[in-house]
Parts: C-alpha cells; sequence; structure tokens
C-alpha cells in the first residue's frame, strides 16, 4: 500500500497543522488492535468531519483498506462526511414522541432553519437530525441540542430554545 504524505493528500480547508494532529492520534493508536473508531473519533474532533479525502489519509496511515474505513464512517451515526455545525438538534421520533407531536416539530424547525433532515444551517450554527430514541419516553416529546434534553417542547417553545444558541 503506498504511503500518501500531508502534502500529497489534503482535505479542502484542513491545514498541515490539522493533518499533524491527526497523525499524532494515529501514532498513539498505532499496532493497537481494534482502534479505528478512536482514530476517527478524535479525527472528526479536529476536523469537524470526515471526508473521503481524510478518510484515504487515514487508511493509509493505519494500513488499512479505504473500503474499511469508509465501511465504519458509514455505518456509525455519530460519524458525518460533510462539515457539521455548531450545534446538533435531534428531534425524538421514538414511538412516545412521534405520538405526542414529535412530527409537528420536526416540520416546524425544518421550516425556522431552513434545512432538511441531516442538513446544516447556511451559517453554519445548527445540524438537524432525527434520533429514533432518545430515553425521555416520559418526557415526551423530546429534543436534544448538543447534550441538553429539552422535556414536552412543541412548536410555540421552538424559537425560544433556539435563541440561547443563536445568542451566546
Amino acid at each position: 500500500m503506498s504511503t500518501i504524505t500531508v502534502s500529497e493528500q489534503r482535505c479542502p480547508g484542513c491545514g498541515d497543522d490539522k493533518f499533524a494532529e491527526i497523525a499524532n492520534v494515529m501514532d498513539l493508536y498505532r499496532g493497537k488492535e481494534g482502534s479505528l473508531i478512536q482514530v476517527l473519533h478524535r479525527a472528526q474532533e479536529i476536523y469537524g468531519c470526515l471526508p473521503l479525502e481524510l478518510q484515504t489519509y487515514i487508511a493509509s496511515r493505519m494500513d488499512l483498506p479505504v473500503s474499511e474505513v469508509s465501511g465504519v464512517v458509514t455505518f456509525y451515526s455519530f460519524f458525518s462526511t460533510k462539515p457539521r455545525g455548531k450545534h446538533t438538534i435531534r428531534v425524538c421520533l421514538g414511538t412516545a414522541c412521534y405520538v405526542r407531536g414529535g412530527k409537528k416539530i420536526v416540520e416546524s424547525l425544518k421550516e425556522k432553519l431552513g434545512v432538511d433532515i441531516g442538513g446544516t444551517t447556511e451559517d453554519g450554527l445548527f445540524t438537524f437530525e432525527v434520533a429514533r430514541c432518545i430515553g425521555a419516553c416520559g418526557l415526551a416529546p423530546a429534543m436534544m441540542i448538543d447534550g441538553t434534553v429539552y422535556k414536552q417542547v412543541n412548536v410555540n417553545r421552538l424559537d425560544s430554545i433556539l435563541a440561547k444558541y443563536r445568542n451566546e
């Protein structure tokens, strides 16, 4: 397998310093069985997402097939191949939340944010996702922004909830 150097393989907007930091992470895990997921988590923290160019770089440095790295990235919903917003909004669509108005919250957020599910707002502030269950069934309908759970959400509360993150 050919080695790809930082200068040969570059992500858009991913400078040498980010590559060097990701390379250091891979060096820490070198030779440790099953370390790919940890490396990918850390690489996403550093770069913000895992585009194919970065996956190729990681595969080369870890002496893995690109298909294996890409398979892990696409299998786990935590990983993203596109830039994500500063904040991640997840609306629960588990049974309790769906029945109690989760779908209305999704439709309202799509309109307020101007993005579809899986999209990131133009200003880069929010990435909008749905979750099958966030474990807050007794608080339905629920949504999370980053690690904060909002309970018994309704469309009338959305503007005030979003304002907290827009005004920080």
